[in-house]
């Protein structure tokens, strides 16, 4: 399909540069099947708008510091660079700014003392970072790194304190992105009390999220597009309840693209979940076939990117096309800290 198809115009002031707070507080629009009119709703209203039985799937993955700001040890010029994606327990493959600079070999200082050496160069141009020393990567990050926001956000106002809590959900355990599951950061204490009041069941799988999210399709046509591949895990535990739960009526809901993508690529055929361990690649756009999800509550999307074809793909591109422009016109604020969107085909 042509890329221009996902595209819209966005005003700068819809974006987002802060949550709202409380996080649940977040407004959230309700889409349903193609006759149904939109509903203008809160992220609070969400139990009354699911059903007793039905089961929200969240990401469990802990977003680590993972930008970092240094210089090639005997230059001068400024690097940059953001990790994408765990190799082994001192290898990441990371997006380098001023990569021209770098060569295989040389040795980068961060800030706080950390130093890795570039190794390896990806054909997409990133770079394999090499950490030195004994202590954990993750206390490396800690000391030297800043939370990785997206660029929409990052470029306007920097980066603070705030964000190494705003930047993070209530259900992040597991250490690996290098991105939020941006949608359960509206999920609080309450809200999740009342779902259980509710009979709305909860799981967590893990998909550590990479920075090749916010990266713009360059292609012209989806055919032509390579997404990068990312690290999920879902148990054998997990796919038995979630496919008791489609058992008995209940519907599986996906919190956020990353839950949504895990869950599709641990799908079979038959539409039963299995334990899962690997790399996705998974590029969901119209025509798709979804084998165990029913639904999706996500924010609400870049234009031409892979995540408006997901949920195009999920609801139909024109119906999505309509949600957006009404989103638009009735001041819902938009990407990574902005309101949610309830997709119920």
């Amino acid at each position: 399909m042509r890329v221009d198809l996902f595209n819209f115009e966005l005003p700068q002031d819809r974006i987002a540069l802060r949550p709202v707070r409380p996080r649940d507080a977040a407004r959230m629009l309700v889409v349903r099947g193609q006759d149904a009119p939109f509903v203008d709703a809160g992220v609070l209203d969400l139990p009354k708008m699911l059903r007793p039985g039905d089961v929200l799937v969240f990401n469990d993955t802990r977003v680590l510091p993972a930008q970092l700001e240094g210089r090639r040890v005997g230059g001068e010029a400024r690097i940059g660079a953001t990790l994408h994606k765990r190799l082994d327990l001192r290898r990441w493959q990371a997006f380098v700014r001023n990569a021209k600079r770098v060569k295989e070999g040389d040795q980068l200082i961060f800030g706080g003392g950390v130093t890795a050496i570039a190794q390896d160069r990806f054909k997409d141009g990133s770079i394999t970072l090499f950490f030195e020393g004994d202590e954990p990567v993750e206390v490396l990050l800690d000391r030297a790194g800043t939370m990785p926001l997206p660029p929409y956000i990052a470029l306007r106002r920097g980066v603070d304190e705030q964000d190494l809590s705003d930047y993070q959900t209530m259900f992040a355990a597991e250490d690996g992105a290098v991105a939020a599951p941006t949608a359960s950061l509206h999920f609080t204490q309450r809200l999740v009390e009342a779902l259980d009041a509710r009979g709305i069941g909860r799981e967590t799988l893990t998909l550590h999220v990479g920075a090749g999210t916010f990266l713009p399709v360059k292609a012209d046509d989806t055919d032509d597009h390579q997404m990068h591949s990312e690290f999920g895990r879902i148990s054998a535990a997990t796919a038995q309840r979630l496919n008791e739960a489609r058992e008995a009526g209940g519907r599986v809901i996906a919190v956020g693209t990353t839950s949504l993508r895990t869950l599709e690529s641990a799908a079979g055929e038959d539409g039963k979940l299995r334990e899962f361990a690997d790399d996705t690649d998974i590029f969901i756009t119209p025509g798709y076939r979804f084998r165990v999800v029913d639904g999706l509550m996500t924010n609400f999307h870049l234009p031409k990117s892979t995540l408006m074809m997901l949920v195009s793909a999920l609801m139909g591109r024109e119906r999505m096309m309509d949600a957006y422009t009404h989103a638009i016109q009735n001041d819902y604020r938009f990407y990574s800290y902005g309101d949610s969107s309830l997709l119920l085909p």
